[in-house]
């Protein structure tokens, strides 16, 4: 048998093994889950036609968000808007038959629902630029989203720290607009990130129990190879280094509100089951946390003295 030939089969028995996992939390999820409308948390009254339809196209003082809040908003809506990828991308690993079937379709619907509430948000308060806002949109989605050959495990690993990252961003954002109708919407969407979290969650810890060294290594390659799913979008780098600045999101945050809780919960630096390659994987996570936790603290003390000038001008 070759290693391709191997791997396949462990995938195979981890989803069959993985399956009552999925099911358990599926049912935990639809008991959580709470049923909102997008249309509801809109406040449509603010709306007015655009010149299309007789009345005024957009105009920068037409938005009550500063440039940092908008920026924000268009990084969280297009990253949204990539669901088609993604949801490509979680039916290739986990299949589209059975309790992660029946997953992949809820996660899809429940997501959908974000890009949306956002959107009608925006463009209703005229928050930005619409006529920019839908160009970004059709060449970010034509363009997509790969996450490239991820496992089953990796992928599983991903999407377990990537939801909880979505999740403190959006909270963020929210807080960041100054708009309490907006803040109202981000932590809406954002208790659906954390409860995706959760499920994703559970099932890698799961997978611990069962393939520990494998299930190892995959949470080592996805904590030193952490990307955002938006990272492919124009000027992502740019604004993430806004948004950074601004305390929405950035490294310090990274680690401590999304790596270090996901770590703790599967208690990956108490456990004693792993094997050398187990050992191994667990050695080179903890070497990088040290790293990043140093650039963290770097970058913290750098915006602290920049506020520091800019407050003393």
């Amino acid at each position: 048998m070759t290693a391709i030939e191997a791997d396949a089969r462990l995938v195979d028995q981890l989803l069959t093994e993985l399956e009552p996992v999925v099911a358990a939390n599926l049912d935990r999820h639809l008991g959580l889950a709470k049923e909102w409308h997008p249309h509801d948390y809109v406040p449509w009254s603010r709306g007015r036609d655009f010149a299309f339809l007789g009345g005024e196209d957009w105009q920068p003082e037409d938005s009550p968000l500063d440039p940092v809040a908008q920026t924000a908003m268009i990084v969280n809506l297009m990253t949204e808007d990539n669901l088609p990828s993604y949801h490509r991308e979680i039916a290739t690993r986990f299949g589209r038959d059975g309790a992660w079937g029946e997953w992949v379709g809820r996660w899809t619907a429940e997501e959908g629902r974000h890009a949306i509430a956002m959107r009608d948000y925006l463009v209703v308060t005229r928050g930005v630029d619409p006529v920019a806002l839908e160009r970004l949109r059709m060449e970010h989605m034509q363009a997509g989203y790969d996450s490239g050959d991820k496992t089953m495990l990796q992928a599983l690993a991903y999407v377990s720290f990537q939801e909880l990252a979505t999740r403190v961003s959006h909270r963020n954002t929210g807080r960041a607009t100054g708009c309490p109708l907006a803040e109202q919407l981000l932590a809406r969407i954002s208790t659906d990130e954390n409860l995706h979290m959760v499920f994703y969650r559970n099932l890698m810890a799961a997978a611990l129990d069962l393939a520990p060294d494998v299930a190892m290594a995959a949470i080592r390659d996805e904590v030193v190879g952490f990307a955002m799913p938006g990272q492919g979008m124009s000027n992502f780098l740019r604004n993430s280094v806004t948004i950074a600045k601004a305390g929405i999101y950035d490294l310090r945050l990274h680690h401590d509100e999304v790596i270090m809780p996901v770590l703790k919960f599967w208690r990956i630096f108490e456990r004693s089951d792993f094997g050398p390659a187990g050992e191994q994987a667990r050695a080179e996570l903890e070497s990088f946390l040290v790293t990043l936790d140093a650039a963290a603290g770097k970058f913290v003390e750098q915006r602290e003295r920049a506020r520091a000038r800019a407050a003393a001008r």
